[in-house]
Protein backbone atom coordinates (compact mmCIF):
# COMPACT_ATOMS: atom_id res chain seq x y z
CA UNK A 1 0.00 0.00 0.00
CA UNK A 2 0.93 3.66 -0.80
CA UNK A 3 2.52 5.83 2.04
CA UNK A 4 1.63 9.66 2.30
CA UNK A 5 3.14 12.14 3.84
CA UNK A 6 1.64 14.23 6.40
CA UNK A 7 3.71 17.70 5.93
CA UNK A 8 5.26 20.11 3.89
CA UNK A 9 2.97 19.96 0.64
CA UNK A 10 0.01 21.83 -0.70
CA UNK A 11 -3.17 20.54 0.87
CA UNK A 12 -4.48 17.32 -0.74
CA UNK A 13 -8.08 17.97 -2.53
CA UNK A 14 -10.53 15.10 -2.97
CA UNK A 15 -14.40 15.74 -4.63
CA UNK A 16 -16.84 13.30 -3.49
CA UNK A 17 -18.86 12.75 -6.38
CA UNK A 18 -22.92 12.87 -5.63
CA UNK A 19 -24.53 12.66 -9.49
CA UNK A 20 -27.72 12.97 -8.14
CA UNK A 21 -27.51 16.91 -8.22
CA UNK A 22 -25.92 16.58 -11.63
CA UNK A 23 -28.83 15.27 -13.81
CA UNK A 24 -29.81 16.74 -16.45
CA UNK A 25 -33.32 16.75 -18.44
CA UNK A 26 -31.99 14.57 -21.21
CA UNK A 27 -30.15 12.11 -18.74
CA UNK A 28 -31.91 11.11 -16.01
CA UNK A 29 -29.66 8.60 -14.40
CA UNK A 30 -27.07 11.43 -13.82
CA UNK A 31 -23.79 9.29 -15.02
CA UNK A 32 -22.71 11.80 -18.06
CA UNK A 33 -22.55 14.75 -16.34
CA UNK A 34 -21.04 12.81 -13.24
CA UNK A 35 -18.21 11.50 -15.71
CA UNK A 36 -17.88 15.31 -17.23
CA UNK A 37 -17.75 16.74 -13.59
CA UNK A 38 -15.04 14.10 -13.12
CA UNK A 39 -12.95 15.16 -16.22
CA UNK A 40 -12.89 18.76 -15.32
CA UNK A 41 -12.09 18.00 -11.56
CA UNK A 42 -8.93 15.94 -13.14
CA UNK A 43 -8.17 18.25 -15.47
CA UNK A 44 -7.96 21.13 -12.95
CA UNK A 45 -5.64 19.01 -11.05
CA UNK A 46 -7.79 17.91 -7.82
CA UNK A 47 -5.93 15.06 -6.42
CA UNK A 48 -8.39 12.60 -5.25
CA UNK A 49 -11.72 11.78 -6.78
CA UNK A 50 -14.22 9.31 -4.84
CA UNK A 51 -16.61 7.64 -6.91
CA UNK A 52 -19.73 7.73 -3.76
CA UNK A 53 -22.60 6.62 -5.65
CA UNK A 54 -23.88 4.46 -2.78
CA UNK A 55 -27.22 3.35 -5.00
CA UNK A 56 -25.61 1.48 -7.42
CA UNK A 57 -24.77 -2.08 -8.02
CA UNK A 58 -21.29 -3.59 -7.99
CA UNK A 59 -21.48 -4.00 -11.44
CA UNK A 60 -22.56 -0.16 -12.11
CA UNK A 61 -20.06 1.00 -9.94
CA UNK A 62 -17.40 -1.26 -11.61
CA UNK A 63 -18.49 0.44 -14.97
CA UNK A 64 -18.69 3.88 -13.64
CA UNK A 65 -15.26 3.71 -12.30
CA UNK A 66 -13.75 2.17 -15.18
CA UNK A 67 -14.97 5.21 -17.01
CA UNK A 68 -13.96 7.81 -14.83
CA UNK A 69 -10.06 5.94 -14.88
CA UNK A 70 -10.21 6.35 -18.52
CA UNK A 71 -11.56 10.05 -18.54
CA UNK A 72 -9.05 11.04 -15.99
CA UNK A 73 -6.67 8.97 -18.39
CA UNK A 74 -6.90 10.81 -21.64
CA UNK A 75 -3.94 12.92 -22.72
CA UNK A 76 -5.97 16.45 -22.55
CA UNK A 77 -5.67 16.22 -18.44
CA UNK A 78 -2.48 18.42 -17.45
CA UNK A 79 -2.61 18.78 -13.99
CA UNK A 80 -0.54 19.06 -11.20
CA UNK A 81 0.19 15.53 -11.02
CA UNK A 82 -2.37 12.53 -12.25
CA UNK A 83 -5.42 12.14 -10.24
CA UNK A 84 -5.90 9.63 -8.03
CA UNK A 85 -9.78 7.62 -8.23
CA UNK A 86 -11.08 6.34 -4.67
CA UNK A 87 -13.87 3.92 -4.64
CA UNK A 88 -16.15 4.51 -1.87
CA UNK A 89 -16.54 1.18 0.42
CA UNK A 90 -16.84 -0.85 -2.74
CA UNK A 91 -13.21 -2.72 -2.15
CA UNK A 92 -14.17 -5.21 -4.83
CA UNK A 93 -14.55 -2.75 -7.55
CA UNK A 94 -11.50 -1.00 -6.66
CA UNK A 95 -9.54 -3.77 -6.91
CA UNK A 96 -11.48 -5.45 -9.93
CA UNK A 97 -10.60 -1.82 -11.80
CA UNK A 98 -7.59 -0.60 -10.84
CA UNK A 99 -8.49 2.40 -9.16
CA UNK A 100 -5.39 4.30 -6.80
CA UNK A 101 -7.68 3.39 -3.53
CA UNK A 102 -10.58 2.62 -1.40
CA UNK A 103 -12.49 4.53 1.48
CA UNK A 104 -14.29 2.42 4.08
CA UNK A 105 -16.77 3.40 6.24
CA UNK A 106 -18.13 2.45 9.33
CA UNK A 107 -19.70 -0.48 7.97
CA UNK A 108 -17.32 -1.48 5.18
CA UNK A 109 -15.08 -4.36 6.00
CA UNK A 110 -12.44 -3.74 8.72
CA UNK A 111 -9.14 -2.04 7.62
CA UNK A 112 -7.08 -4.49 8.74
CA UNK A 113 -9.03 -7.54 6.47
CA UNK A 114 -9.12 -4.74 3.69
CA UNK A 115 -5.26 -4.51 4.13
CA UNK A 116 -4.48 -8.11 3.70
CA UNK A 117 -6.60 -8.17 0.59
CA UNK A 118 -5.05 -5.30 -0.93
CA UNK A 119 -1.47 -6.92 0.19
CA UNK A 120 -2.69 -10.35 -0.96
CA UNK A 121 -3.55 -8.77 -4.71
CA UNK A 122 -1.68 -6.02 -5.75
CA UNK A 123 1.74 -6.38 -3.49
CA UNK A 124 3.43 -3.45 -4.73
CA UNK A 125 0.96 -1.35 -6.60
CA UNK A 126 0.25 2.01 -5.34
CA UNK A 127 -3.13 1.73 -3.16
CA UNK A 128 -4.31 3.45 -0.62
CA UNK A 129 -7.01 2.70 2.19
CA UNK A 130 -9.05 5.30 3.72
CA UNK A 131 -11.45 5.36 6.27
CA UNK A 132 -14.35 7.72 7.84
CA UNK A 133 -13.83 8.54 11.34
CA UNK A 134 -16.11 10.45 13.77
CA UNK A 135 -14.06 10.45 17.15
CA UNK A 136 -10.73 10.47 18.25
CA UNK A 137 -11.02 6.36 19.14
CA UNK A 138 -11.93 5.58 15.38
CA UNK A 139 -9.07 7.47 14.20
CA UNK A 140 -6.47 5.64 16.69
CA UNK A 141 -8.15 2.47 15.74
CA UNK A 142 -7.80 3.13 11.84
CA UNK A 143 -4.17 4.02 12.16
CA UNK A 144 -3.58 0.95 14.52
CA UNK A 145 -5.01 -0.79 11.47
CA UNK A 146 -3.00 0.64 8.74
CA UNK A 147 -5.08 3.24 7.10
CA UNK A 148 -3.17 5.13 5.16
CA UNK A 149 -5.24 8.66 5.62
CA UNK A 150 -8.81 9.23 7.52
CA UNK A 151 -11.61 11.55 6.98
CA UNK A 152 -12.67 13.08 9.87
CA UNK A 153 -16.42 14.86 10.00
CA UNK A 154 -18.30 16.23 10.03
CA UNK A 155 -17.07 19.32 10.96
CA UNK A 156 -19.52 21.86 9.55
CA UNK A 157 -23.03 21.49 9.38
CA UNK A 158 -23.99 19.60 6.10
CA UNK A 159 -27.15 17.63 4.90
CA UNK A 160 -25.20 14.75 3.43
CA UNK A 161 -23.40 13.87 6.66
CA UNK A 162 -26.63 14.80 8.89
CA UNK A 163 -26.95 11.07 10.11
CA UNK A 164 -23.56 11.38 11.58
CA UNK A 165 -25.09 14.10 14.28
CA UNK A 166 -24.23 17.27 14.95
CA UNK A 167 -21.29 19.24 13.86
CA UNK A 168 -17.45 17.95 15.52
CA UNK A 169 -16.31 21.49 15.04
CA UNK A 170 -12.70 22.83 14.62
CA UNK A 171 -11.58 22.09 18.30
CA UNK A 172 -12.28 18.12 17.71
CA UNK A 173 -10.76 18.23 14.35
CA UNK A 174 -7.16 19.73 15.91
CA UNK A 175 -7.77 16.84 18.67
CA UNK A 176 -8.14 13.78 15.95
CA UNK A 177 -5.12 15.68 14.27
CA UNK A 178 -2.59 15.54 17.38
CA UNK A 179 -4.14 11.97 17.81
CA UNK A 180 -2.30 10.36 15.03
CA UNK A 181 0.51 10.36 12.60
CA UNK A 182 -1.12 10.12 9.34
CA UNK A 183 -2.96 12.61 7.04
CA UNK A 184 -6.40 13.73 8.39
CA UNK A 185 -8.85 14.99 5.59
CA UNK A 186 -11.74 17.08 7.05
CA UNK A 187 -15.04 17.12 5.33
CA UNK A 188 -18.84 18.13 6.09
CA UNK A 189 -19.65 21.37 5.40
CA UNK A 190 -15.81 22.66 4.03
CA UNK A 191 -16.51 26.43 2.13
CA UNK A 192 -13.50 28.14 0.36
CA UNK A 193 -13.95 30.30 3.28
CA UNK A 194 -13.27 27.33 5.87
CA UNK A 195 -10.78 25.25 4.26
CA UNK A 196 -7.83 27.59 6.15
CA UNK A 197 -9.42 26.79 9.06
CA UNK A 198 -9.30 23.23 9.13
CA UNK A 199 -5.59 23.17 7.78
CA UNK A 200 -4.55 25.71 10.59
CA UNK A 201 -6.30 23.32 13.40
CA UNK A 202 -3.78 20.16 11.28
CA UNK A 203 -5.83 18.92 8.65
CA UNK A 204 -3.71 17.49 5.56
CA UNK A 205 -6.85 18.65 3.12
CA UNK A 206 -10.09 18.55 2.69
CA UNK A 207 -12.96 16.93 0.88
CA UNK A 208 -16.03 18.13 -0.02
CA UNK A 209 -19.34 17.21 -2.73
CA UNK A 210 -20.67 20.97 -3.22
CA UNK A 211 -17.08 22.80 -3.05
CA UNK A 212 -16.18 21.00 -6.23
CA UNK A 213 -19.17 20.09 -7.69
CA UNK A 214 -21.19 23.26 -8.07
CA UNK A 215 -18.07 25.66 -8.58
CA UNK A 216 -18.50 27.33 -11.78
CA UNK A 217 -14.86 27.32 -12.58
CA UNK A 218 -12.94 24.83 -10.91
CA UNK A 219 -9.56 25.67 -12.69
CA UNK A 220 -9.75 28.83 -10.80
CA UNK A 221 -11.48 27.24 -7.30
CA UNK A 222 -8.33 24.90 -7.33
CA UNK A 223 -5.71 27.61 -8.21
CA UNK A 224 -7.49 29.76 -5.04
CA UNK A 225 -6.80 26.52 -2.49
CA UNK A 226 -3.15 25.59 -3.88
CA UNK A 227 -2.54 28.82 -2.35
CA UNK A 228 -3.10 27.42 1.25
CA UNK A 229 -0.70 25.64 3.56
CA UNK A 230 -1.07 22.64 5.41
Amino acid sequence: MSRLSNSNRAPILCYVTDRRTLSRANEPDGREALLHKIQEAAAAAVDWIQIREKDLSGKECAAVTSAAIERVARPLIRGRGTTRILVNDRLDVALSQAAGGVHLGENSVPVEEAGKLVDSRIHSQDFLIGVSCHSVEAARAAARGGANYIFFGPVFATPSKAAFGAPQGLARLAEVCRAVSLPVVAIGGITLEYVGLCLSAGASGIAAIRLFQDAQDIVSLVKTLRTQKV
